[in-house]
């Protein structure tokens, strides 16, 4: 017995005008639960002694690992058509004292 093919679903995605003009961060803060992953996405201004979180993004587990794999794929196409992106060595991730919690 054979089954018929399905045809894949083409899902339409939608952006709203304030959502399209994108939220600059410079640190993620990570957080994990058996169930769920949580990023928050911070803009902290240099000198600033408060952070603003721009968005929050709660994720399953296998959705945030697929995710990461995107995102290292892209890196690695990044890099090879612009060259190695280069670390900042003294950034918020850097600090030991003024800021707690994961970062990326």
């Amino acid at each position: 017995m054979t089954t018929p093919e399905q045809k894949p679903i083409q899902v339409k995605i939608e952006i709203d005008d304030e959502t399209a003009q994108g939220a600059y961060s410079n640190l993620a803060l990570l957080s994990h639960t058996d169930t769920e992953f949580v990023i928050d996405f911070v803009y902290i201004q240099p000198q600033a002694p408060k952070a603003k979180v721009r968005a929050r993004i709660l994720s399953s587990p296998a959705h945030t690992k697929r995710l990461l794999a995107a995102l290292q794929d892209n890196i690695k196409r990044f890099e090879d058509k612009f060259g190695v992106i280069k670390m900042v060595e003294n950034g918020p991730e850097k600090s030991s004292s003024q800021y707690q919690g994961h970062y990326l």
